[in-house]
C-alpha cells in the first residue's frame, strides 16, 4: 500500500529520525511534504539486493530486520533495525544497486524519501548530512568489532559479550530478533547457540524465560568467559 503522507503523519515519521533532530518545526515540515507513507505486512521484502536504491527508508513503526545472503545461499543477519531508525543510506552515495536484503518482521509503516531529494536536503541542512556519515561510522564500528569477535574469539565468548551488550541495567534481555536470526547475527548455527544458553543456564550464568527473554544472574562470569 503506498500513499502520499499526511503532513502529521510524515512530520512525526521525520521528528523520530535523529538526522533530523536539529532541524525546526518549518523545515521538518518541508520534509514531510516530500516524504512518501508506505505500509509492508510481517514477512513481505521493502527491498531485496540487486534492487535500485537511491532512497532513505525511515521506520515509523515496526521492526525490519537487514540481511545478506552468500553464494552458497546462507543468510547473515547485519542489523535489526526499529521505529525512529533508517535504512537505504549506502545507496545514496553509490551508483551500485542494492547489496542487503530488508525484510519486515512485524506489520511496519516507513516513511520513504527519494534520494535525489535526501541529497538536496544534505546540500540545504548540512547538519542532515553530518548526522548521516555519524551513524555510518557507528555501524562500521559495530561492523568491525563484529568482525573481529568471529575472528579471535571462541563461541562462548562471543556469545558472553553478546549478551552483555544486549542487557539492560538491571540485566534483563528482551531479544528483538528470534534465535535463529541472533544465532546468524553473532556467526553460529541456531543449534550451537541453543546448546550454549543451555550451557550457561546449567551452570547458573543466566536464566531463561520463554523464546525472548534472558536474565544474567552472574555478570562477572559472562566477563571471565574466554
Amino acid at each position: 500500500m503506498l500513499c502520499n503522507c499526511h503532513e502529521r503523519d510524515g512530520k512525526n515519521c521525520i521528528e523520530m529520525v535523529p538526522i533530523f533532530s536539529n532541524l525546526t518545526q518549518e523545515e521538518m515540515l518541508e520534509v514531510a511534504h516530500i516524504t512518501r507513507e508506505k505500509t509492508f505486512k510481517k514477512g513481505e521484502m521493502i527491498y531485496m539486493a540487486g534492487d535500485k536504491g537511491e532512497k532513505l527508508y525511515v521506520i515509523h513503526s515496526g521492526k525490519v530486520k537487514i540481511t545478506r545472503i552468500s553464494d552458497t545461499g546462507k543468510e547473515q543477519v547485519i542489523r535489526i533495525l526499529g521505529p525512529g531508525e533508517f535504512m537505504g543510506e549506502l545507496s545514496l552515495f553509490s551508483p551500485e544497486n542494492m547489496k542487503d536484503n530488508g525484510e519486515a518482521l512485524e506489520d511496519i509503516r516507513m516513511c520513504i524519501i527519494d534520494g535525489d531529494n535526501v541529497k538536496k536536503l544534505m546540500i540545504k541542512y548540512p547538519t542532515i548530512a553530518f548526522k548521516v556519515m555519524e551513524e555510518l561510522g557507528k555501524r562500521l564500528e559495530k561492523a568491525e568489532n563484529l568482525i573481529e569477535n568471529i575472528n579471535l574469539y571462541s563461541v562462548e565468548k562471543r556469545l558472553a559479550e553478546t549478551l552483555l551488550n544486549m542487557a539492560s541495567d538491571d540485566g534483563e534481555i528482551k531479544l528483538k530478533m528470534s534465535k535463529r536470526d541472533l544465532a546468524s547475527h553473532i556467526g553460529m548455527s541456531q543449534e550451537t547457540l541453543s546448546r550454549k544458553l543451555s550451557a550457561f543456564q546449567e551452570i547458573g550464568i543466566i536464566k531463561l524465560i520463554g523464546h525472548r527473554r534472558i536474565i544474567i544472574l552472574n555478570k562477572s562470569a559472562l566477563e571471565e568467559i574466554e
